[in-house]
Parts: C-alpha cells; sequence; structure tokens
C-alpha cells in the first residue's frame, strides 16, 4: 500500500523505530501484525513470555484444518506468515510501553510518539502499540496507571489483573495510540476468536491512521483483499467510475483535519490501491502454487513421502486413458 513509512534502524541495534509495535505473536499478535504489514506499515512484534496456546494440548477448532492441527506447528505457521509479510520478530520481553518524549505545556501529550523497553534493552519508538498478551497488560501500566487494571478476591486473596473492559470493543483505548486485541475478556478465549480479535483491532488502528491522514471515515475503513480481473470489468475497469464512487461517499460537510493530505490525493491514492489489488487468473495460479508449498514446508518430511507414494500409487493403478 502506498501509505507506508519505512522504519529506521534494525535488530542488530538496541534503538530503532516502527511505525507499529504488536506486543505477543499468538493468534491475536500475528494477526494483527498481518494484517498491519501487508498494509505497509514498518511493524514490530515482540515473541517471548506466557501463552495461553502452551496449554493446549492439541487445537481441534480452528477452521481451515479439517484433523486439527497441533499447537508447535500452528504456532510455527503464525510466526512464518508474520515474517514473510514483512514483520520485523523479535524474542524479546517487553516490560514497558510509555512516552517517548515529556511534552510542554504547549504540546498535546497524545501525540508523543511511545516508547517500547524490552527486558533486553531494546528501545523501539513507535506511532502505534497494539497489546496482544492474553496473561498480562502489566507493561501498559506506565500510559494508564491503575486505572487499566481491577482487583477481586479469590480463596480470601486479593488478585489484580488487567481490566477486559478498558478498551473498547473496536480495542481502542483512552490512551492515545495503545490498543488492545488481549486480554479482552471473552473476546479472545478460543484461537479463532483471538486471530479475529487482533485483525479487528488492526484495522480499527489503520482506520485511525487514514483518518489522520485526511480520508473521510467510511473511505477510511481498510480491507484486505485481492480481486480477480472479473471485479474490474466493464465501467469499474476506469478510474473516473472510481472517481466517482469515492465522491459519492465523502459528505458534504466533510471538512479534512488541519495538515491533512489534500482529500484529491488521497482520492487517487485509493484508486492506486484499489487496482494493486488485481489479479489475472495466471497471477492467481502461481499464488496457489507458492501458498501450496510453503505450506509443505511445515509438514512431517515422513508424512509427506508417504503420502506420495500413495499418490503414485493410485496414479499407477488409473492411469489416464485420454492419451
Amino acid at each position: 500500500m502506498s501509505d507506508a513509512s519505512g522504519g529506521a534502524g534494525g535488530l542488530e541495534s538496541e534503538s530503532w523505530s516502527a511505525d507499529a509495535v504488536v506486543v505477543g505473536c499468538g493468534p491475536a499478535g500475528a494477526s494483527a501484525g498481518v494484517f498491519l504489514a501487508r498494509y505497509g506499515l514498518d511493524t514490530v512484534v515482540f515473541d517471548r513470555g506466557s501463552a495461553s496456546l502452551d496449554r493446549c494440548a492439541f487445537l481441534g477448532n480452528y477452521p481451515g484444518f479439517p484433523a486439527g492441527i497441533d499447537v508447535d506447528t500452528f504456532q510455527t505457521l503464525l510466526r512464518d506468515h508474520a515474517r514473510e509479510v514483512g514483520c520485523r520478530l523479535v524474542d524479546d520481553l517487553v516490560e514497558s510501553v510509555e512516552r517517548a518524549t515529556d511534552a510542554s505545556e504547549s504540546d498535546d501529550p497524545a501525540d508523543a510518539p511511545l516508547a517500547v523497553e524490552t527486558q533486553d534493552g531494546r528501545r523501539v519508538v513507535t506511532e502505534r502499540v497494539i497489546a496482544a498478551t492474553r496473561y498480562t497488560g502489566e507493561y501498559c501500566r506506565p500510559l494508564g496507571g491503575d486505572a487499566m487494571f481491577e482487583t477481586h478476591e479469590h480463596d480470601g486473596e486479593e488478585h489484580e489483573h488487567f481490566d477486559p473492559d478498558y478498551a473498547d470493543e473496536d480495542g481502542r483505548t483512552p490512551i492515545e495510540r495503545l490498543y488492545v486485541a488481549s486480554p479482552s475478556g471473552q473476546r479472545d478465549v478460543q484461537a479463532v476468536v483471538a486471530a479475529g480479535r487482533g485483525a479487528h483491532v488492526a484495522r480499527t488502528l489503520l482506520e485511525d491512521r487514514r483518518v489522520e491522514r485526511g480520508y473521510p471515515q467510511d473511505l477510511a475503513r481498510h480491507y484486505d483483499w485481492v480481486r480477480p480481473d472479473s471485479e474490474f470489468e466493464g465501467e469499474w475497469g476506469e478510474r473516473e467510475r472510481w472517481r466517482e464512487w469515492f465522491d459519492e461517499r465523502v459528505p458534504d460537510d466533510f471538512e479534512p483535519a488541519e495538515g491533512a493530505d489534500p482529500l484529491a490525493d488521497l482520492r487517487e491514492e485509493y484508486i492506486d490501491d484499489a487496482f494493486a489489488t488485481r489479479r489475472s487468473a495466471d497471477e492467481v495460479a502461481d499464488l496457489t502454487d507458492r501458498a501450496h508449498r510453503r505450506l509443505l514446508d511445515h509438514l512431517d518430511d515422513d508424512a509427506v513421502l508417504e503420502r506420495a507414494a500413495e499418490i503414485e500409487a493410485e496414479r499407477a493403478e488409473s492411469p489416464d486413458t485420454e492419451e
């Protein structure tokens, strides 16, 4: 996407910058990272700490795996997908998230970037952070203090937990530029639900970012898909039709924020991005072939060879009679 802005620094450095940071690489964090990186944001995903999936013996209810999937393979797939789309995965534990600078009296503290500090001494300055760690949100305390947490009594002892209702249903929090995908109560109790939650919160972040750039609200909502040639047939193959469609969705009373990009430029960018999703039948076939082969990388070699032998035997028993 043309909205991307490059990050400085590298993983070998103790300090660098990024467009977005995701804390956690379980289903929620990996899903969020995939959506952000595919959009073009320089995205860092921190992946160390207790994971709820580690308590699961076998994952049997995640759609797309008819016989289920073992947890180790599933977690490897999550990380591989995040890396494939451009996320920078870092094996480090986040200890705190706070404002990177002290705002002066004339500045709005919400405009200050966020600084993510880790156990191994790394520091990442970033525009936005998505928390995606089901078991803890303690690292967010420097931003929101005790208001982020709730206490309850269990067996005569008082326990404190991150408030699952601190973020709204879209993942926004009272802290500007901080989003929460997890912990979020019942919204992330199963792997598939957590993945959906992560994707939804990432889209919320992208929507907010696009609104700041000057997009009207309805046009700021981002959808991540590729389209077949048939979606661009007839009038939809012409940029003018897309301009009309865009203009119809701009409210009559729309006033972009001060300093926002010109709406005409955003419209052309929107159309560029739409046409960039177009895929021919041959391109879809190539994508499909590559996707299947990447899945094979994660399967047990002996199982693959056994299945290949079975296929060869089946073909030998049913030779092609059309020759």
